[in-house]
């Protein structure tokens, strides 16, 4: 190998043990937020959920409307049921996704 493949080799190889360790380090962290909170579903305002927002919709961002009911934010574990939501059949966040009230 000349001297010039090597630095090419040995700089690809550092973006890839760079990019892995981020991707790792992401997924850590990840888990550790889900593990402090919950999904409260019909608490997020239009185009604010965290995820999840029924058939048709991709992800984060796409809830079309304010506290609907399939679509959720990431709330500290145990306090959905206790934040308000007038979309909700008991006036409160809900665990899982629910049809709003009329």
């Amino acid at each position: 190998m000349t001297n010039k493949s090597t630095r090419a080799v040995s700089a690809a190889s550092l973006a890839l043990a760079l990019g892995a360790a981020v991707a790792i380090s992401t997924a850590t962290v990840t888990t550790a937020h889900a593990a402090d909170n919950e999904k409260c579903f019909g608490i997020s305002m239009k185009g604010k959920n965290d995820c999840a927002a029924g058939a048709g919709t991709t992800c984060a961002g796409t809830a079309k409307t304010d506290l609907q009911g399939n679509a959720w934010k990431y709330v500290p574990a145990g306090t959905c049921e206790k934040t308000p939501s007038a979309s909700s059949p008991t006036g409160f966040g809900q665990l899982q996704e629910y049809k709003e009230k009329a």
